[in-house]
């Protein structure tokens, strides 16, 4: 089905038009129903007082009714794959971009609360912990491995099970060549990768034991970045030899990465991320619910307002439009009602009975 491009104008167009037509017609209801007023409010001649604005609650009713339906004509529409998860434009997307140290020295076994696993599944752990808590559907996950050298391993993904085995046990450290960390490599890689998307769209985490990393070569991060979060993991205290040296979690240094990039430091050895960390770091913190809301969401509510009070106005003013109900009373007792509704009546003819 081919969906005909509509101008932009048109929602807010026809909103105006509506609008004035509506409230044409309403002035010409006006004007009949002073004429017959006292046959339908009674003697008082006027309606409740929350009736009288009946007329200006129609008018936007028609108005809302008319642009939440051509909006909804001229927007993109969601689709929805078999199982029904929704694929939206990649502007919808939000990036988590994941910057993982596979050196040897992250096989280690001196990470955790009990100090019994490795540095690598340590930060699995973290990662599974932090997936847990964002919502995956509205994010996209990139890899970027790091040892003598960078290479992205995996670019905008939305299936945790590949990053869940890049986090593993996968030997990655075989595809680079022997030799120092680098961890610069990895953030110039990282900030390659994040240079096109949308501004303050990417939440930058780094993992690693911080082992071997230069006092220099800080690369700069682009626009896209919204956050940095680096992650340490490994013994702080005691480390593990390791190729003629001990290797072990270098907090000053981790700190030091994240003062310069803007971010924040974690020592994930013995700790989960806290979840108002996470928050900040993905931006759900300040992200209110009205934020979230596009223009087919806010057409969607106009049409269900508009619809709304034209269904149930005139229920309303059946039965709460004005307190008078000609007719007998509780009693049994006729009203003497009519003689005095036809005296209201401007040229109505004075009959006297008895």
């Amino acid at each position: 089905m081919v969906i005909p491009v509509l101008p932009e104008w048109l929602p807010e167009g026809l909103l105006v038009a509506v609008a004035l037509l509506a409230a044409g017609a309403e002035w010409l209801h006006g004007r009949r129903v002073r004429r017959i007023a006292a046959l339908a409010f009674g003697p008082g001649r006027r309606s409740a007082p929350w009736a009288r604005g009946a007329s200006v609650m129609r008018v936007a009713a028609f108005a809302l009714l008319a642009w939440g339906l051509a909006s909804l004509l001229s927007v993109e529409p969601r689709h929805y794959t078999a199982s029904g998860k929704e694929t939206g434009a990649d502007e919808d997307y939000q990036h988590i971009l994941l910057v993982l140290d596979v050196s040897p020295s992250m096989r280690l076994v001196d990470a955790g609360p009990k100090k019994e696993i490795s540095r690598l599944a340590r930060a699995r752990e973290l990662m599974e912990s932090f997936f847990e808590r964002v919502p995956l559907d509205r994010f996209r996950v990139s890899v970027v491995a790091v040892y003598n050298g960078a290479k992205a391993v995996v670019v905008d993904t939305t299936d945790f099970e590949v990053v869940r085995n890049i986090l593993g046990d996968l030997p990655m450290h075989f595809a680079f060549p022997a030799g120092k960390t680098k961890l610069f490599d990895g953030l110039a890689e990282a900030a390659k990768m994040a240079k096109h998307w949308e501004p303050r769209s990417t939440t930058l985490i780094l993992l690693s034991d911080g082992d071997t990393v230069p006092t220099s070569g800080m690369p700069k991060m682009p626009a896209s970045i919204r956050s940095t979060l680096i992650v340490g993991v490994g013994d702080p205290l005691s480390g593990k030899f390791i190729d003629g040296r001990q290797s072990r979690q270098d907090v000053p240094t981790m700190r030091q990465i994240a003062a310069r990039l803007g971010g924040t430091f974690h020592n994930g050895n013995e700790k989960q991320l806290a979840s108002s960390l996470i928050a900040e770091a993905t931006g759900l913190e300040r992200e209110d619910i009205f934020e979230r809301l596009t223009r087919r969401e806010y057409a969607l509510l106009a049409c269900l307002l508009g619809a709304s009070i034209l269904g149930f106005l005139p229920i309303l003013l059946h039965f709460f439009g004005t307190s008078w109900h000609p007719g007998a009373s509780k009693r049994g007792t006729p009203r003497a009602v009519g003689s005095r509704a036809r005296e209201a009546l401007p040229g109505s003819p004075t009959v006297r009975v008895g």
